[in-house]
Order: C-alpha cells, then sequence, then structure tokens
C-alpha cells in the first residue's frame, strides 16, 4: 500500500505538518509494566477493538481502491513497480546469512490485492504463501486474479485469508514459523507499531526473516508523499498516508535492539533506501532511508 495525504503545500499545511511532527515524537515510550515499545501513535481514528491493529478508516479507503487494484497504471501502479526490488531486498537478506535451503515459506501481511503474494507463489524457490489482510473487498479482488492462473490453484501454493495479524493463529512451535514474513506498505498505516510488530514476530521461525517497507517520517518525505506525489503528480490516491505514522529506520534498528533473540549477529539487521523515479520507476538509493522510503528487514536468530 503506498501513497499519502495532506493538501497543499501552503502556510496552513505546513503548520499541520508540524503539528503532526510534534504529537509524533518521541515514537518510543516505556509502560510501566512492559519492555520499551513503540508508542501509540495518537491519530484521528478509533481501532475495531482494544486488541486490533485495524484501522477502520484504513479498510474503507483500500475497499474503495479494490476495483483498480490490478491496473497496472492506476493507483496501485507504485505498488506493481516496487515488486523488483522487494525480492531483490529479500533474497539479500537470506544471502547475508546461513538460511536453511529453499523452498521457502511466505506470510504476507497486509497483502492487499495480492501483487506481491502472486509474484511470490510463482517462484521455483517457493513451497507456500499464505496472504492475510482485513480489507474484505480488495481479497475479493485478489481471490479473482489468483483464479486466473492454474498454477496458482495447487493446493496451498497460494492462500488468502480474510484476517488481521491478531485473528492469525500463533504457530505452535518456532519451527513451525515462516521462512519470510512480509510486512510491505502496511507499518505507515498501524496507530500502534511496537504491539503489532510483536505479533508478526511470532509468525517468524528461528532463523527466518521478517521483512518490511515503509518511511521515514521527515520533512523531506512529507513533501515528496504527501504534496509532490498527492497533488502535484497525482500518482498515489488522496489520503492514503499519514505523515505522523511514518516510522523512521533508526526508531526500528532501537527497538528490534532490544528485542531478546532478533537480529543478534553481523548482517541480520538490513535496510535499502529505495526512491520512485518518475518514467524509471523505483531505484535503490544509498542513505535514502534516512529521509524517504526504505527497506528494513531483521533476522529471528537460531536457537
Amino acid at each position: 500500500m503506498s501513497s499519502l495525504s495532506l493538501s497543499r503545500f501552503t502556510p496552513t499545511a505546513c503548520r499541520l505538518a508540524a503539528r503532526s511532527s510534534r504529537r509524533a515524537a518521541p515514537i518510543l515510550y516505556r509502560h510501566p509494566n512492559s519492555s520499551p515499545s513503540f508508542r501509540h501513535h495518537t491519530t484521528h481514528s478509533t481501532p475495531t477493538s482494544a486488541n486490533s491493529s485495524v484501522d477502520p478508516n484504513e479498510v474503507s479507503h483500500f475497499n474503495a481502491l479494490a476495483s483498480s487494484w490490478w491496473d497496472p497504471h492506476g493507483p496501485s501502479r507504485l505498488l506493481h513497480l516496487m515488486n523488483p526490488l522487494r525480492h531483490d531486498f529479500i533474497s539479500r537478506c537470506r544471502a547475508s546469512t546461513a538460511s536453511s535451503s529453499p523452498p521457502i515459506r511466505y506470510l504476507d501481511i497486509g497483502c492487499g490485492g495480492g501483487i506481491f503474494a502472486e509474484s511470490a507463489a510463482r517462484l521455483p524457490t517457493t513451497a507456500s504463501v499464505t496472504a492475510i489482510d482485513p480489507t474484505p473487498e480488495v481479497l475479493r479482488v485478489a481471490e479473482a486474479h489468483k483464479r486466473r492462473d492454474p498454477a496458482l490453484m495447487a493446493p496451498n501454493k497460494l492462500t488468502y485469508l480474510n484476517k488481521s495479524i491478531e485473528e492469525l493463529p500463533v504457530p505452535s512451535s518456532p519451527a513451525e514459523g515462516y521462512d519470510v514474513v512480509s510486512v510491505f506498505e502496511v507499518l505507515e498505516h498501524v496507530s500502534a507499531p511496537g504491539p503489532f510488530l510483536e505479533r508478526v514476530m511470532q509468525q517468524v521461525r528461528p532463523g527466518g526473516w521478517l521483512v518490511l517497507s515503509t518511511i521515514a517520517r521527515t520533512w523531506t518525505s512529507w513533501m515528496v508523499t504527501n504534496v509532490v506525489a498527492e497533488d502535484v503528480l497525482g500518482i498515489v490516491p488522496k489520503g492514503t498516508h499519514e505523515w505522523s505514522k511514518y516510522v523512521n529506520e533508526g526508531e526500528l534498528k532501537e527497538w528490534f535492539g532490544r528485542q531478546k533473540g532478533w537480529g543478534g549477529g553481523v548482517g541480520e539487521m538490513r535496510v535499502m533506501g529505495v526512491v520512485y523515479v518518475p518514467g524509471l520507476g523505483w531505484k535503490e538509493v544509498p542513505g535514502g532511508e534516512g529521509w524517504g522510503n526504505y527497506f528494513f528487514g531483521v533476522r529471528r536468530d537460531e536457537v
């Protein structure tokens, strides 16, 4: 899911962004009875329940975009173009450590219409892909598109579930977790990233990777995503993102660094800054994680 919000680059918009910046920092907090975690973002919406990371406003927004999900020139065009870099980043993560050999079991969280899930299911190294999303209309589109390809209809090859991460059963043992758990363009849509990631981490097997993509919370990212991409170029739908929900790469590294059993060795936390270049697509930009879109991967330590 990729796009953004706010109105025009005016003094009023700048004041709104400044207030968002003040609300968004600091991103971390320490609960009296818990380990350090991401704070709950201040938003204007309310999750569906106290135990859910799903924001009903986000569900409504992406339901409205469901019919155009597989239009390569439509609102989801940037996601189609991002797929090659997603696979490249996962390959780099797995190659950097002594991960087990294929076949690979994927869990794709917040899969939307299945742009990444379908492409992962077609790889010769893939054993299975389970893809979940809380947005029913979008999943109906994903399921219909899957049925166009008989290869994807093999048992357990690609399974879509209309569930949030809180509704997905936790593996009965760590070894039954997934080799790769992907969370692409999702973190900036949840109100409490710490509790959300804690749920996600339970699905990764020892030696497996959690990989995600999101956006740094900087003035540059606000200008690029909220002003240029939405208002000037019109390449993303309005209202898709809330700038105050963006998460900085340093915050992720600090948070995961405190999670026992995660990213404990050299090369077991990886990052790739990326930028969209009109006419050329998504390109890797060293250092881009400090101001814009980026990929982040962290490996669960071996038992």
